[in-house]
């Protein structure tokens, strides 16, 4: 199935039924198949087949509109990380090749002047033609559809010709995740694997007919699957336009939500904001968490204070599509009542998923043993973006290498013990220690520089320079530090730098992550 066809799908079973909610925007399936056979058609005539479409923008409805819509036009969606600098978003829409672009105002506003020459269309999703910046709307693109009937095609009618050519194994979604070499690859997701993605999770984590799903999260992340995931189930999502833990519970009660997927910040925030008692909640049924390890107090302290409410993990990744493991509501429960081993797995295998466990000789590991996790299934991703070494090394006959490190219980649950790969996860955000480390090191004062994740309750882990100075200067603190990595997001700077005589190394010479993460926590 491609993407657009579950859109098509649900307008054809349940045309008037509520697909989308964002703030005073109300879309039934109908409509949204309406604007996005419009939007496909649009930019059909505006990019060939395969063409490379970047979107930069906040939680917008219309960027839900785009991830149908871009696939249905022959195109690839390029999904831009908003957090990211100038510089880090156009050396992405390099590397892509993107020829069309799409954004809010405020998102185009800092990229105008900047755009690569490849990119020949700009299309504003909430504001009409700017003239001087070269971009035009997205209503003056797609025309007057206010008096439009909505009449979404039949499954069983022909495409039109925007659709011809586009295979289920055609890429859709083209998202750029931390590499441990400095160099974000762009993961290529296609049809077959977002949609097996949300089959998988369907299967594992059912969606219930009077389902109200909450989506706090960027839509530019991987976890936009879980869109699909619902409207798949031809129920509706609640968009929030970024996550305020406020506002979230605000929006719990406005809509009746019974079920929200949230990293473990989120939830922590949530847990702790002083308004909490002033919003019933009580239509809440599930909570979703994934992204980052849950911290166990946060754990524990959502079983006791939301008792009413079943938690329930997911273990995934970009290069999956989505999640590939659960740890069900009832998992949770066993945990609770006196099974605490419970609380520190990932969970088990989705139905259409296949997980090994392999040691550092490419064997199987023992049972119980850690080994890197292995995973196969359609969800797993077609390879990376013009980086045939970089898919080869991470894709072995359909086995795709994590770099986490792992173990399978005599039960059957995984359970996430390390990381292989050199990736700090805040708040949600991949974080590359190489390109932190790149930054950093060319500071005058630093001789040289290694950078860890250390836990923390509210981010998951925060990013740490652990540094050693040139002979005779200063190591230079956070605010220096942070100054002197301003092309980097935001999100990638240390919060902390630890200042170091020598740092530790391993027999083979290289630094001793593990040793220089223990020096942080204590």
């Amino acid at each position: 199935m491609r993407l657009w066809e579950i859109i098509d799908n649900a307008a054809a079973a349940r045309g008037d039924a509520t697909a989308l909610v964002a703030g005073d925007t109300r879309w039934s399936f109908a409509e949204l198949a309406d604007r996005t056979a419009a939007m496909a058609a649009a930019l059909a005539a505006r990019i060939g087949a395969g063409d490379r479409v970047a979107v930069v923008a906040e939680n917008h409805p219309e960027y839900v509109t785009a991830l149908y819509a871009v696939p249905r036009a022959g195109g690839v969606l390029v999904h831009g990380n908003t957090r990211h600098t100038v510089d880090e978003l156009v050396a992405m829409f390099g590397r892509s090749g993107a020829t069309a672009l799409l954004g809010t105002h405020t998102q185009l506003d800092r990229l105008s002047g900047h755009l690569p020459e490849t990119v020949h269309t700009v299309v504003c999703l909430d504001a009409p033609r700017h003239t001087e910046a070269g971009w035009i709307g997205l209503d003056e693109l797609v025309g007057d559809r206010g008096d439009r009937n909505p009449q979404p095609r039949r499954p069983h009618e022909p495409v039109t010709p925007a659709e011809h050519g586009v295979d289920e194994s055609d890429m859709a979604w083209l998202m750029y995740t931390s590499g441990t070499t400095g160099r974000s690859k762009g993961a290529m997701l296609t049809h077959r694997s977002v949609v097996a993605a949300a089959l998988n999770t369907t299967m594992a984590r059912p969606v219930a007919d009077d389902e109200v799903y909450l989506f706090p999260f960027p839509l530019f992340h991987v976890a936009a699957y879980n869109v699909v995931h619902h409207h798949m189930r031809h129920r509706p999502v609640v968009l929030l336009a970024s996550f305020d833990a406020a506002a979230a519970m605000a929006t719990i009660e406005a809509e009746s939500v019974t079920s929200v997927s949230l990293a473990p910040t989120m939830l922590a925030m949530l847990l702790e904001h002083p308004s909490r008692a002033d919003h019933d909640l009580s239509s809440l049924r599930t909570v979703s968490y994934g992204a980052a390890a849950m911290p166990l107090d946060v754990l524990r302290r959502s079983l006791t204070e939301l008792p009413a409410v079943g938690l329930a993990q997911g273990y995934g990744m970009t290069e999956l599509s989505g999640n590939a493991a659960f740890l069900s509501p009832e998992d949770h429960r066993r945990a609770a009542s006196g099974d605490p081993a419970l609380l520190t797995a990932a969970g088990r295998p989705a139905p259409m998923t296949a997980i090994r466990i392999v040691s550092e000789d490419g064997n199987e590991a023992a049972p119980g043993e850690p080994g890197e996790i292995l995973v196969r299934g359609d969800q797993v991703c077609a390879g990376y973006h013009d980086d045939p070494e970089a898919t080869a090394a991470a894709i072995t006959d359909g086995w795709l290498h994590t770099g986490d490190v792992g173990r399978v219980d005599d039960r059957g649950y995984l359970h996430v013990v390390d990381r292989l790969k050199d990736i700090i996860i805040t708040g949600g955000e991949n974080v590359s220690s190489r390109e932190v480390e790149d930054a950093v090191g060319t500071h005058p004062a630093v001789r040289s520089v290694a950078v860890v994740g250390r836990p923390d309750v509210h981010w998951g882990e925060v990013v740490v320079a652990v540094v050693v100075p040139h002979a005779g200067s200063e190591v230079p603190d956070v605010a220096q530090v942070r100054e002197h990595c301003a092309t980097l997001a935001g999100f990638k700077h240390p919060r902390e730098v630890v200042a170091a005589g020598e740092l530790p190394t391993n027999a083979s010479g290289k630094v001793d992550k593990v040793a220089l993460r223990a020096l942080v926590v204590d």
